[in-house]
């Protein structure tokens, strides 16, 4: 299978569990993972930013009309889209730079460092949006912060359970 096919059905895999499963996942009442930032995390990185980031706005923009969420997910994924160059390059320096990165691998603990910062990024933008009162900081920064623990532990299992080779 081609990666431009691989890609797509991976996209509409992502967007589909999503909003059947987790979106029904309600730890404690108000946590959910967002697993569909995988794809956004894991899409390869010679391939063109512009179009890159369209496809993550088309995702964010699915997943919020499957969520009735009025476009807070289009906002967070562009924006970890956008970010990313830079959150690779704290978290892979040199080996960014020179574009030798290959998902498959990379150490646990890199893994860890740049899917926490791109789901931190992301939860703080979906999040902030979603209550936007200063008053709410605190309740704001708490989500922010149980919501990242558990989409990245859920991130990193499926990293390893749905492996491939090719990238």
């Amino acid at each position: 299978m081609n990666k431009i096919t691989r890609n797509i059905l991976t996209a509409i895999l992502l967007i589909i569990v999503q909003t059947i499963i987790f979106n029904n996942i309600n730890l404690l009442g108000y946590l959910n993972p967002f697993v569909y930032i995988i794809f956004v995390a894991y899409y390869p990185i010679k391939n063109d930013r512009l179009f890159f980031i369209f496809i993550s706005f088309i995702i964010g923009l699915l997943i919020d009309v499957f969520s009735d969420t009025i476009g807070l997910h289009a906002a967070a994924s562009v924006t970890i889209a956008y970010l990313r160059p830079s959150v690779l390059k704290i978290s892979f320096g040199l080996a960014y730079i020179h574009q030798v990165i290959k998902f498959e691998n990379i150490d646990f603990k890199n893994k860890l460092i740049y899917l926490s910062l791109l789901t931190i990024i992301h939860h703080t933008v979906l999040f902030s949006l979603e209550i936007f009162n200063l008053s709410k900081t605190l309740f704001i920064f708490d989500r922010v912060i149980m919501s990242s623990i558990f989409t990245v532990t859920l991130c990193i299992l499926f990293s390893y359970l749905f492996k491939t080779n090719e990238r």
